[in-house]
Parts: structure tokens; sequence; C-alpha cells
């Protein structure tokens, strides 16, 4: 009988491990699915270059997006410009110089912000535009960044119309991105953070969390 009971505690514990590798490997599928289905979604051009906004938002951290905002300001396409993340120290005229642009002209037109994660740079950007009120944005950040970028924003800012600008860095392989381990695992990350940031704003939803003015 001890015997028996033994053998039945066997197949108990391993239809458990069974149960709980099948749930894994079916998590994982999901995940998988997800990540082609984000990069899939990811913009592959700039779909509207022609909107005017009250102001361009630069989310600093990679490659071109400076530039970007700057030469998008130069030509008018929004009356000011807010640079979010920028070390905490450096002032408008040394960034303006940084981006080997002349600051005249320019100086008086430009924000910055201190953030130090996408979360922060939504919420920032929001304090900024209620106090200068600003109704629409220019959103200029790297193509990969750009979708967990718009999930913060909207978040952040639901009555700000949001108009997104992507760049597209050279070291990003955006179109065979399976091919090229760095871009690989680049995508895989952002998917990651893209699904925390998800559920954090649902489950904030979810328990009534407030929401912001």
């Amino acid at each position: 009988m001890a015997r028996q009971g033994s053998r039945r505690g066997e197949r108990k514990g391993g239809l458990i491990w069974l149960n709980l590798a099948v749930l894994l490997v079916f998590l994982f599928g999901l995940w998988v699915i997800g990540l082609i289905r984000y990069v899939g979604d990811i913009p592959a051009e700039i779909s509207d270059k022609t909107t005017r906004t009250d102001a361009i938002v630069v989310l600093t951290g990679g490659s071109g997006r400076l530039h970007e905002g700057l030469e998008l300001l130069s030509r008018n396409m929004a009356g000011r410009l807010f640079v979010s993340g920028v070390y905490r120290g450096l002032d408008v005229r040394n960034l303006l110089q940084a981006a080997r642009r002349d600051p005249a002209g320019l100086e008086s037109r430009v924000g910055i912000g201190n953030a130090v994660n996408t979360r922060g740079n939504a919420d920032e950007t929001a304090r900024w535009a209620k106090e200068n009120k600003i109704t629409s944005i220019r959103l200029v950040t790297a193509a990969y960044h750009m979708p967990r970028s718009r999930l913060e924003f909207a978040n952040a800012m639901p009555d700000v119309a949001i108009v997104p600008n992507p760049v597209f860095p050279e070291h990003v392989k955006q179109e065979e991105w399976w091919a090229w381990p760095g871009t690989a695992t680049l995508m895989m990350s952002e998917y990651s953070k893209f699904l925390m940031a998800w559920v954090r704003h649902r489950t904030d939803y979810m328990f009534g969390a407030p929401v912001k003015q």
C-alpha cells in the first residue's frame, strides 16, 4: 500500500511538472507572437511630415533625435521645443552648442527636462505642457522606442494630440531585426518594457488610480 501511494505521488508530481512545462511553453509562444506583432507595428517612416503642432518634444538617449528636433524647430514646425532627459546641469545654450547650432534665435524657444526614463519623460512633459498651454506635440524619438513612448505619453497627457516623428538610427537593422543579434536584443528588451508599461497602466485603471489632469 505504501509503495502504491508513493507511485501515485510520483505520478501526481510528474503531472504537475508536465503541466507547468506546457504552460511555460504556451506563455513563451504568446510572448514570441506578441514580439513579432510589436516589431511589425514599429513605424518604418514618418507618416505625417506636414502637421504643425504647438511644440516639439525630443526624448534624449539615442542618435539623431536632438538634431531632428532642432531641424523641425528651425523649419517652424512648432513654436517651441522641449528636450526631455537632459543631463542635470546642462543648460539650453550648451545643449544647442553641443548640437552644433547657433543659439541665437532658438534659445528662447527651447526648454529642457531631466527625466531618467520614458515614464519620467512623459510625466515631466505633461507638466511642461500644462504650464505652457500646449495642446499638441510632435514626438521625436527612435522608431523602436516610439510604441512605448506613445503609450506613456497618451497616459500622462490624454488631452494632448501626439504626432509621432520617429528617427531611424543606422545601427538598428529594423527590416531584418532577427538576423542581427544587437537589434534582436534591443527589440526584445523594448517589447518587454512595453508589456510592463501596458500592464502597469491597465492595473492602475482597474484599481482606480487617480487620473492625471
